[in-house]
């Protein structure tokens, strides 16, 4: 044991000078390298401003958007490659006369649904313009290709059954966006396809194995409304910052509208899901094209309003009382 002793003694003094060194070459070393300087403040172009792309909004009522977005974009490049230019020659091959004696055929065909949800609605005021409007195009108005009602005072209204759910309180769900039908929810779509099983136009195509008359007839009622709506469509999308967001409000203003039985006062965003009535007049182009018969425009030459040259002028002229208009 004692002869043991002195290296343990050696071999603890070992370790001490080498931590003792090692400890020194450290600080040497720290000591050598320079003290890091900050570098200069670098000078940063402002990003260019990007228009953002379209994200979800958000709204309570749509909780699909992105998905929605995504078959709204694929709606769009059908409307453009399909819908637009099928409209367009509609409208250059058939002359406005033929189209409105079409677009009234369609509408008298859709009057028994109408009058079916008129009565399921306790709208009796409604289901006697309904059938009233039925018997006189049908036998005056030629089988409906004249719209003799609506000269005699008998506006057109429509119905479905998703409205008469919305009357009794059905809540209409989320927002969905239709492929190629376009903005509609639950509830409508529901009514929308037992509508269709209860048309008699379409009963009768089926019991005789025609089929392709509900489509031929669901088209061209599709057609003819989107040809109605080329130019405020294509404006609302020019001045819209969110086409998607301006059209899923246009959509939703325009079923209250019809909940409430009041005259849509917006274009038909979904125009394969029903017809309105007929658009409102386009606006003038030039000049030329106003009404002759309008009230005149008459001027009145305004007094010389004095020279403001310093801010204690403008100060005198909005505190000095404005004179009595001239008669």
């Amino acid at each position: 044991m004692l002869r043991r002793q002195p290296q343990h003694v050696l071999s603890g003094l070992v370790y001490a000078a080498a931590l003792a060194l090692s400890g020194a070459f450290a600080s040497g070393a720290s000591a050598q390298q320079p003290t890091p300087v900050a570098p200069p403040p670098r000078v940063v172009a402002p990003a260019p401003v990007v228009a953002p792309s379209p994200v979800d909004t958000g709204d309570a009522g749509d909780p699909w958007e992105s998905t929605n977005r995504a078959i709204f974009g694929f709606n769009q490049q059908v409307d453009r490659a399909v819908l637009v230019p099928v409209a367009n020659a509609y409208r250059t091959v058939l002359p406005s006369p033929v189209r409105d004696m079409i677009h009234d055929f369609l509408q008298n065909l859709n009057s028994p649904i109408i009058f079916a949800n008129d009565v399921l609605q306790v709208q009796p005021g409604l289901a006697a313009e309904t059938a009233g409007r039925a018997m006189i195009n049908t036998t005056i108005g030629f089988g409906g290709l004249f719209d003799v009602a609506a000269k005699m005072g008998i506006p057109f209204h429509t119905n479905d059954l998703g409205i008469t759910l919305a009357t009794y309180g059905v809540d209409s769900g989320p927002y969905l966006m239709l492929p190629v039908l376009g903005p509609s929810n639950p509830r409508d779509l529901f009514g929308d396809v037992a509508d269709s099983f209860g048309d008699p136009g379409n009963i009768v195509a089926s019991d005789y194995h025609k089929l392709y008359a509900s489509f031929a007839r669901g088209l061209t009622s599709g057609i003819d409304e989107r040809s109605r709506n080329i130019e405020s469509l294509a404006e609302i999308e020019r001045t819209s910052l969110d086409y998607y967001a301006t059209i899923r409000s246009l959509a939703r203003q325009r079923r209250a509208a019809q909940i409430r039985h009041q005259k849509e006062d917006v274009p038909n965003a979904a125009p394969l899901q029903g017809a309105s009535a007929l658009p409102a007049p386009v606006p003038a182009k030039n000049v030329a094209e106003l009404p002759a018969n309008g009230p005149a425009i008459s001027y009145r030459m305004m007094s010389p309003q004095p020279a403001i040259n310093s801010l204690a002028d403008l100060q005198k002229s909005s505190m000095a009382p404005a004179a009595a208009p001239q008669r």
